[in-house]
């Protein structure tokens, strides 16, 4: 255990450690060049420390995107800046409503944005200007009641079952989407991640939570 000396003799012990190397530096360089040098290592010394930390947040937790285009409008609007949630999918399955980041299947160097509708197990139905998902506990069918849309039509038709590692995705603004209706389901291995956080513009800050749907049992 350690007393409150022993912290005190350790302390003593760094910076006796860091006014050694120091005086070597000045010793060896000049008290100029010798400064500089030390500025220069503790720099690196920063720069190190935080690039332990920030890299894997930015790699295996948190990634940045800008949102381009109109797809998902009224929700997010072009040029956006998002934080996307990488973790949160490798502990738990995507939602139904989650806004996720994904690779388009037909070209997976480029990203897209868009809604999960449609869950593993389920058929979804695209007719009428409307979504239909019917699966175990809704057997009959039913109408997802979709207020980020702002009520613009869904237009298409589209009928799909979704394989068990499948997810139908669909554009907030479905008139100017390119999405599940086209092509097709998408695999759980193509998603990044769910939309976490929107940063800019600071005016529209935003932590986000996925739409409840009470239609759906």
């Amino acid at each position: 255990m350690l007393t409150e000396n022993d912290d005190e003799n350790i302390e003593d012990e760094v910076e006796a450690v860091e006014e050694k190397r120091s005086s070597s530096m000045i010793r060896i360089f000049g008290p100029a060049l010798g400064g500089i040098l030390l500025f220069v290592i503790e720099i690196v010394q920063i720069v190190v420390i935080a690039a332990a930390i920030i890299i894997p947040i930015r790699y295996f937790l948190v990634q940045p995107f800008y949102v381009r285009g109109a797809s998902m409008e009224p929700s997010f609007y072009d040029r956006e800046y998002l934080l996307i949630d990488e973790i949160t999918y490798r502990f738990s399955e995507p939602h139904r409503g989650d806004v996720v980041v994904f690779r388009y299947p037909r070209d997976p160097s480029e990203f897209f944005i868009k809604r999960i509708v449609g869950l593993p197990g389920d058929t979804v139905d695209v007719q009428d200007g409307k979504v239909v998902v019917t699966n175990e506990e809704n057997p009959g069918g039913v109408v997802l009641e979709e207020e980020y849309t702002d009520h613009i039509v869904t237009v298409g038709n589209k009928h799909v079952t979704l394989n068990p590692d499948e997810y139908f995705l669909l554009g907030d603004n479905r008139s100017a989407s390119m999405d599940s209706r086209v092509f097709g389901p998408v695999k759980e291995e193509y998603i990044v991640g769910k939309v976490w956080i929107r940063g800019l513009p600071v005016s529209s800050f935003l932590v986000f939570d996925a739409p409840i749907y009470d239609e759906l049992k």
